[in-house]
């Protein structure tokens, strides 16, 4: 089987989906409009396009018609509904799997009536629709006139670098509480912090040799710096908090590592594939029952999943887990087990394989 991939060649997503698809024996190029750096597999056929940006994705419908044509695919698989989907709608190329990731139905048809109808035109025009997410695919169920099978294809976690096993955790006598996101509104880092200065507030009354063993870490740039930056002075647990900004994916794992309590208090989440990673690295997680992350989470199990907007829920569960090394140490382990029996990328490779056996059966019916 031949797929091409018409994605952001740039995204750490779609590097691990390209990989492990082509383990898989699939025949695997890639079509983007985004370049390439060197973290990309070498031995992955890339074709660029020549237009760039919003306009880039109206313009490529002809180069991508002739590439296509070229190239001969038995399959194309779309990654990202709005841009890249409506790029594949207006080359007409069939049969296609539209793969939604996030922001292309949860922010995008939200900006006017026309961004809207553009999302429903390219929703509509594919064979197949595939989510990483349940959420997502109720979020995406909105904007289809008609009832259809939309097919569930999460991200993996990549064991070979996330896992606690493969790099030494530095013994010392503080719980470092944070999470490894970017820096955003709609991350709740703002939320989290609010969180912290409730903990460390409840410790420092109630249990004040704690409240010298606690440290804060928030890992991830972003537009909002300053200003949480600030939030953190502001309440008091600057002296607590670390900043450390943004880092390459490929050390998110020595981020990971640093921590002994992971926290995800999202306004909104299509997925959750960063709480994973922090599972497989072996951490109890907090998180906000939000978009898919209660999907990724077992309650009670591996983490806490907490109302959104709650920074006075998120701070009990925290304080539950800081005070309990025992707990902490059984959340660990269930969270480590939880990602590798269920979100391996080899896993996952298997599901959006038979989404293209599906796909290209139903399409050959058809035609």
């Amino acid at each position: 089987m031949k797929v091409i991939f018409l994605s952001n060649a740039s995204s750490i997503h779609t590097i691990q989906w390209v990989k492990y698809l082509a383990n898989l024996g699939i025949d695997v190029e890639v079509i983007s409009q985004h370049p390439v750096d060197n973290s990309f597999p070498a031995h992955i056929p890339v074709h660029v396009l020549p237009f760039k940006g919003f306009l880039g994705y109206f313009l490529n419908a002809i180069p991508l018609r002739k590439l296509l044509k070229e190239l001969q695919p038995d399959l194309l698989n779309v990654h990202y509904a709005s841009g890249y989907g409506t790029t594949a709608r207006l080359t007409n190329f069939h049969p296609y799997v539209l793969s939604v990731w996030g922001s292309d139905v949860f922010e995008f048809p939200l900006r006017s009536s026309l961004h809207k109808y553009l999302l429903k035109k390219n929703l509509a025009a594919a064979d197949s629709i595939a989510s990483t997410s349940i959420a997502m695919r109720k979020q995406t169920l909105k904007f289809l006139d008609q009832e259809r099978i939309i097919f569930i294809t999460p991200f993996g976690v990549n064991f070979s670098k996330f896992s606690r096993g493969k790099i030494d955790k530095e013994k010392q006598d503080i719980i470092t509480i944070g999470t490894v996101k970017t820096l955003k509104h709609v991350y709740g880092i703002d939320i989290l912090l609010h969180a912290l200065a409730k903990v460390y507030k409840i410790l420092e009354q109630k249990h004040s040799i704690l409240s010298n063993k606690i440290s804060f870490r928030i890992t991830g740039g972003g537009p909002d710096l300053q200003k949480l930056q600030q939030l953190a002075n502001h309440l008091g647990i600057q002296h607590l908090t670390t900043f450390v900004g943004k880092v390459e994916h490929d050390t998110v794992p020595q981020e990971l590592a640093k921590l002994d309590i992971y926290i995800a208090l999202s306004r909104q989440e299509s997925f959750g594939v960063a709480v994973l990673e922090a599972q497989a690295m072996g951490l109890p997680v907090v998180v906000s029952n939000v978009g898919g992350l209660p999907e990724v989470v077992k309650q009670d199990e591996t983490g806490y999943i907490v109302e959104t907007e709650n920074p006075d829920q998120a701070a009990e569960m925290i304080i539950k887990l800081v005070l309990d090394q025992q707990l902490r140490d059984e959340f660990a382990m269930n969270a480590e087990h939880f990602a590798r029996q269920n979100f391996s990328w080899e896993a996952c490779a298997q599901q959006m394989q038979k989404v293209y056996q599906d796909t290209l059966v139903s399409f050959k019916k058809r035609v």
